[in-house]
């Protein structure tokens, strides 16, 4: 039977049905057609339809107020204006916050069926706490508002690894509080009752015959129950019997003293009598050693001193040279899976993130450093907790969100002017954010499991270095941290510091080698014959190749002049390439690495201007296809659909395509930001060909090309000109080579005008990279955010720094050290000063300072270029050492180690019987120490042997030479120190020495016999020009103690030195004074005295008192600032912003911002040019104020800093002039301007909160219109990355 075809339904014949959906009152529309049965699709989901349901109260508004006009009439005010009268309530004016409950229920259960048997009451600890006024974690979490960036009156939370104050120092009273007595001074009887309570202890008499409780348990602490087993006694005989073969140790344990309560957290118990241990407890089964046994005097000379304690590592070096065949068994299930296998060095730093352990992951460039942050990333989601990933710059930090959130999905964004999904498990920021919440003590401090610092080799930079420490130093104990870095030689060193300021093992991970070596090149281009030939300087396994470097001098050499036909870079450097030159040289290169399929290139120039003449010069030159012109238009228009249409005809934007389309990129400072987004996605798409780039471009982003370029070795630093340092040339060089594509990396090296010396081409690619070097130094900001928390020093946070790492890391042995000579000290028989010997320990103490600046000086002297002039070979100097005492000697070699200077030297001696060069003890003196008298003190009285004249050679240091005599010999250096080496072989030992050696110690000998009194000296600030503080003041301290000490032979009442019973008594003295001073020296290193940023950190603290104190309003104003603290302060207090228009304002707090140099003078109005003029005498007020208080920053620089360059520029921005005629209004390229004006809406936030703290809204509201007229169109255009 065929099937009849129907017509089609006309609108009004298909079958519709509403059906109300769940209990929100939703409908959808149905149009299922009618059942065969004739049933229809049920009109509701209950037979007599949904249950009433009441409108939420926004909805309800909302319909009843908003989207009803007869509720508003617009011109009847009846219901509009409603009144409701306001009921007086004195009393709840009293009201008092309740107090917090100090207890709570606790269920006891029986621990088989879980039944509820009783309930007791527990008391709960940390009552109160909150941000304002506690640094712990059981603090209650402040307002909703302020949980990610926290508040500046917040307490920040406690720092890990940072000793917390002890009794002591919680117990010591402030300036305001009273001392009290509390067993005398308070009262027991309240005034006006007749009966209080009795607070003394009441002793309890027991019943006849009944035992108290308290006895019981006190005879129980020291009761035995009977005598040990067999088996433990015959356990101790074999513990005995092994004696030294024993494990671990030669002996067997000591008993465990008995532990004192300690009377407060300062009282240590770390094995020091009288510090906490109790002595005259008795062990249970070893008896107690008599009392004059356990005495801590000076070991005798056979006895070795004690063990120093164990030296701790906290930076632990992980072996990666092995494969880890059993990754995939120790992590069965890993939180993260890549499509690729993990380098070994990426399956140990996996390994120890899954044991919870600290990392630093020191990789090459493109060796994959972020597989680690990723496999953390997704550890917190299985952990639930969180994850901060910090980078140093602003455009890193978008890429990494992108990436991140197309990995992970749950990520979030926190920059200056952006906040996306703040409660995302992984926030991404600056680290200067991370600072922020640290010190305003942000709740999500208390979810973070790990923070990842990227780029740790930014440490470096000057300006913002001091960043990545505070916060190092400011993390809380429960945070991991991982740590990724370019190769640095200096790794172990920063992670032991890491390591020890956090008390946790930092695990460091190295690379071996690049994952894509590099192949290092020179290129000439100046000739037909060579444009398309490169020179291999340094091969992919690391050899320098000299051939290739002599290759390209001879091919330079082919078309110079006459004058420049001399070897390598001899060659004059006045011989410039013009604009033509240059553009045939990229031409060349661009041609010879097509052919060489080498595409696509990153050209690092080092300088904005020539990066866009670079660019603009290769107009005939066109790299892509037409497809791909095709896929750039479309892609940049995408782009720029969001832009306003004036700003798309901008002619930055208009030159960008033009360039684009052919391939061709620039990346700089000076260019959009949007534009530059631009450029890096159409670059790692592979559409754009040839890329220059400033050194930027190589900071984290991972966009490796094929071929590296350099346009310069040299570049400006901001104060000179300097060859690339080997660190940088490698971040650079390293973008070279594309893992998975490329066997090998080009990197080349363009010689336009010469060709580099090959010291200089050797240093840059083999030389060590740069080391982490701290760059700690106090502001304002930290001081005072540190001042406003007591707990919490600055004294602390300069300890912790990685400049005092050096001095300090030795901390833990210079207190082991400090134990034992006060041990020693103690335990020394006191020095007998009775009858003649009353003038012994004045006498003492002025040979101490004597010696001690005598050596001052001469170290001085040998770090001077004077006194190294003076202390050549043949100066005839005063040795006076343990070995020889007043002795003559001819210095020979100076050593050219300025950090250990060593001076070989030929000093008299005695003659041995068996006629060799005596050793080290015996000379010109005993080897036993002797009572030096004051002519030998003060010079006089030369050594001259009893016997037959000797010499010896030896290596001295510059505290050995007691003075630099006016006299020099005629010697042959190089010969004499020929002769000694021959004598040190055996078989020449037994002649005599060479006779030139016994000439020179003839002559020393004349001149010691001819010299009663003493050699002419050289004075160290008359003769060798020595202008230091320390050596004047150290010269005429030592001229007047020669003086005293000339004057003491004819004091009848000093003649100590001359009496029998002195020198047992002196040495004894001379021992005691000198454990004092090693004693002092080492209190000093582990006091606050010794640290190198304690005077400027008072310094800076007198001037924040001076402006108005850290702890007053002034005080808090500042810490709402993040830059220029003081000077805003100022400018706030002084009205000077309140009394302008907001794009005044605006425009003068950009001189705060600006970074360019050599501007002319903006033409503005006179409003303007007064508040500048303002500006200026306020900085120059704060620069005095800083000059009479101690820091040695002029007044010049300070003033200098501000920059009203661009002040016309966000004038007119603010006041809506569109961003083409803005840039027609000064030489500034737009990416700076849009940086500025970036940056100026975060310091009117800063100055907005400046005016909430002192409670000025007219500021306020002012600040808040500033920030939005500069915000808008094409400065302010989201970023791409965030899209």
């Amino acid at each position: 039977m065929e099937r009849m075809k129907l017509p089609p339904r006309g609108p009004m014949e298909l079958p519709l049905s509403m059906l109300e959906v769940g209990c929100a009152g939703r409908f959808e529309l149905l149009t299922c057609p009618e059942q065969p049965d004739g049933d229809t699709f049920p009109l509701s989901t209950l037979p007599h339809g949904l249950p009433p349901y009441a409108l939420d109260l926004a909805s309800e508004l909302e319909r009843r107020f908003l989207a009803s006009p007869e509720w508003l009439p617009l011109h009847s005010f009846e219901r509009a204006h409603r009144v409701w009268p306001r009921e007086k309530d004195i009393w709840s004016l009293l009201e008092t916050a309740p107090t917090p409950v100090h207890s709570t229920l606790q269920t006891e259960r029986d621990p088989t069926t879980g039944q509820i048997l009783a309930f007791r009451e527990a008391p709960l600890d940390n009552m109160g706490l909150s941000a304002k006024n506690s640094l712990s974690f059981q603090r209650a979490p402040g307002p909703p508002a302020q949980a990610l960036r926290g508040s500046s009156t917040n307490y920040p939370f406690w720092p890990g690894g940072m000793d917390e104050p002890s009794m002591e120092q919680i117990s010591a009273k402030g300036h305001l509080e009273e001392d009290i007595d509390f067993e005398r001074d308070l009262l027991t009887v309240p005034p006006g009752w007749k009966k209080g309570v009795e607070f003394k202890p009441q002793v309890l008499q027991a019943s006849p015959g009944l035992l108290p409780l308290s006895g019981l348990l006190g005879a129980l602490d020291s009761f035995e129950l009977g005598g040990s087993s067999e088996e433990e006694e015959e356990e101790k005989r074999k513990t005995k019997a092994k004696g030294p073969g024993g494990k671990e140790g030669d002996t067997p344990p000591a008993p465990t003293p008995a532990v004192k309560r300690a009377d407060s957290l300062g009282e240590g118990s770390f094995g020091v009598p009288g510090e906490g241990i109790a002595l005259d407890a008795e062990p249970s089964n070893q008896p107690l050693c008599p009392p004059q046994e356990v005495t801590h005097g000076p070991p005798p000379p056979t006895q070795a001193m004690p063990p120093q304690p164990p030296k701790e590592q906290w930076a632990i070096p992980v072996d990666i040279s092995s494969p880890v065949d059993d990754f995939y068994k120790r992590i069965p299930d890993p939180a993260f899976r890549w499509p690729f296998e993990p380098d070994v060095f990426q399956k140990q730093a996996i390994l120890h993130l899954e044991k919870h352990d600290s990392v630093f992951v020191a990789a090459h460039t493109s060796a994959g450093k972020t597989v680690v942050a990723e496999y953390a990333i997704a550890l917190t989601q299985k952990h639930m907790t969180r994850t901060i990933y910090t980078s140093p710059i602003k455009a890193l930090s978008n890429q990494k969100f992108r990436d991140f959130k197309n990995t992970f999905g749950d990520v979030g964004l926190l920059t200056g002017d952006v906040q996306l999904h703040p409660d995302a498990s992984c926030l991404i920021m600056t680290t200067e954010i991370l600072r922020s919440m640290l010190y305003n003590g942000s709740d999500v401090i208390r979810d973070l499991e790990w923070v990842i610092f990227d780029e740790v080799h930014y440490i470096n930079d000057a300006e913002r270095g001091v960043v990545w420490e505070e916060v190092l130093i400011m993390l809380p104990e429960h945070v991991n941290i991982i740590l990724l870095s370019a190769t640095v030689p200096n790794t172990l060193e920063f992670a032991d510091w890491i390591g020890r300021i956090k008390r946790k093992r930092i695990y460091v991970i190295s690379t071996l080698r690049r994952p894509v070596p590099l192949e290092h090149h020179l290129y000439t281009g100046n000739s037909h014959k060579t444009q398309h030939e490169l020179f291999l300087l340094l091969d992919a396994r690391g050899t320098f190749l000299t051939k290739g470097y002599y290759a390209a001098v001879e091919a330079k050499k082919e078309r110079s002049s006459k004058h420049a036909q001399t070897f390598g870079a001899k060659q004059p450097t006045h011989m410039g390439t013009g604009p033509g030159q240059e553009k045939g040289v990229w031409l060349s290169l661009m041609d010879a690495l097509r052919k060489r399929d080498q595409l696509p290139v990153v050209a690092f120039t080092f300088s904005r201007a020539r990066c866009d003449d670079n660019a603009s010069a290769l107009t005939t030159l066109d790299l892509t296809t037409s497809a791909e012109k095709s896929q750039v238009h479309l892609f940049f228009q995408k782009c720029l659909s969001r832009l306003k249409g004036s700003d798309r005809q901008l002619p930055q934007v208009l030159h960008m395509v033009d360039l684009l389309k052919r391939g061709i990129g620039v990346h700089h400072s000076g260019i959009l930001p949007i534009l530059k987004e631009v450029v890096e996605m159409l670059f790692s798409k592979g559409l754009v060909k040839i890329l220059f780039a400033t050194e930027t471009f190589a900071m984290g982003v991972n966009m490796p090309a094929r071929t590296v370029v350099f346009d310069s070795i040299r570049k400006h630093d901001g104060s000179s000109f300097r060859d690339l340092l080997p660190g940088e040339y490698i971040q650079m060089a390293g973008r070279a080579g594309r893992r998975g594509l490329d066997t090998t990396g080009m990197v080349i090296v363009l010689c336009k005008t010469r060709v580099p010396e090959m010291a200089d081409l050797h240093r840059m690619m083999l030389g060590k990279p740069t080391q982490l070097q701290s760059q700690f130094r106090l502001t304002y900001t930290m001081i005072l955010n540190l001042l406003r928390v007591e707990a919490l020093r600055v004294e602390d946070m300069m300890k912790r720094s990685f400049s005092e790492f050096p001095s300090r890391k030795d901390s833990q042995a210079h207190e082991h050290t400090i134990a034992q000579l006060s041990r020693r000290l103690a335990a020394m028989e006191e020095v007998d000063t009775s009858g003649q010997l009353s003038d012994l320990p004045e006498y003492g103490r002025a040979v101490q300072e004597l010696q001690e600046t005598r050596r001052m000086i001469q170290r001085r002297v040998a770090e001077s270029a004077s006194g190294l002039k003076a202390l050549a070979p043949g100066r005839v100097v005063i040795v006076n050492n343990p070995a020889h005492r007043n002795a003559l000697g001819v210095i020979l070699q100076v050593s050219s180690d300025t950090a250990n200077r060593m001076f070989t030297t030929l000093v008299l001696c005695e003659k041995t019987p068996e006629g060799r060069t005596p050793g080290g003890d015996t000379g010109g003196g005993s080897p036993t120490p002797e009572v030096p008298f004051p002519d030998d003190l003060l010079l006089n009285k030369l050594f001259l042997p009893e016997g037959p004249c000797g010499h010896t050679v030896e290596q001295l240091g510059p505290c050995d030479l007691a003075a630099i005599t006016g006299k020099t010999l005629r010697v042959n250096a190089e010969r004499i120190l020929e002769d000694v080496k021959k004598r040190q072989m055996p078989r020449f030992k037994r002649p005599p020495p060479a006779p030139r050696l016994c000439r020179r110690a003839q002559e020393l000998l004349r001149l010691a016999e001819g010299a009663p009194g003493g050699l002419p000296r050289l004075d160290p600030v008359g003769t060798l020009q020595l202008k230091e503080l320390a050596v004047a003041e150290g010269a005429m301290r030592l001229r007047r103690l020669e003086e005293a000490l000339a004057r003491l032979p004819v004091r009848p009442a000093a003649r100590c030195v001359f009496s029998p019973p002195c020198p047992p008594q002196y040495l004894r003295l001379a021992e005691r004074l000198r454990l004092r001073a090693e004693l002092e020296h080492l209190r000093f290193l582990l006091s606050d005295q010794s640290l190198l940023l304690l005077p400027e950190y008072q310094q800076r603290v007198e001037v924040s008192r001076t402006r108005g104190g850290a702890v007053q309003l002034a005080g808090r104003v500042a810490c709402e600032i993040s830059n220029h603290e003081l000077l805003l302060t100022e400018l706030v207090f002084d009205n000077l912003l309140t009394e302008l228009r907001p794009e005044e304002s605006v425009a003068l707090l950009s001189c705060l911002v600006c970074q360019t140099k050599d501007q002319a003078e903006p033409q503005v109005p006179s409003v303007l040019r007064k508040g500048m003029e303002r500006i200026r005498a306020v900085a120059e007020r704060i620069a005095l104020l800083q000059r009479e208080c101690g820091l040695r920053e002029s007044v010049e620089d300070f003033v200098a800093q501000y920059n009203f360059g661009l002040v016309e520029v966000v004038y007119e921005w603010a006041r809506g002039m569109p961003f083409a005629e803005i840039a027609r209004l000064t030489e500034v390229q737009e990416g700076i301007i849009v940086r500025c004006i970036q940056r100026l809406d975060e310091t009117c936030r800063d100055v907005r909160n400046a005016a909430r703290v002192i409670g000025e809204p007219t500021l306020h509201a002012k600040m808040e219109q500033a920030s939005n007229l500069i915000k808008r169109d094409i400065v302010f255009a989201a970023s791409l990355y965030t899209q």
